[in-house]
């Protein structure tokens, strides 16, 4: 059951997080042939300012 963990910068739109993590799940289920069910995604906001530290 893959999980990825996306880190971005603060800022983004609901609609474009939920829009990027339906592609990741896409790109998983298509590559790695999992069911949709089996793959999430999850979104991590950073400050611009805190990205060198946390990333």
């Amino acid at each position: 059951m893959p999980h990825v963990i996306v880190k971005l910068w603060s800022g983004k739109s609901e609609q474009q997080k939920t829009r990027l993590a339906d592609a990741i799940t896409k790109d998983v289920t298509d590559i790695l042939h999992y069911g949709e069910e089996s793959v999430s995604v999850a979104t991590e906001e950073v400050k611009s300012q805190d990205w060198a530290e946390k990333v």
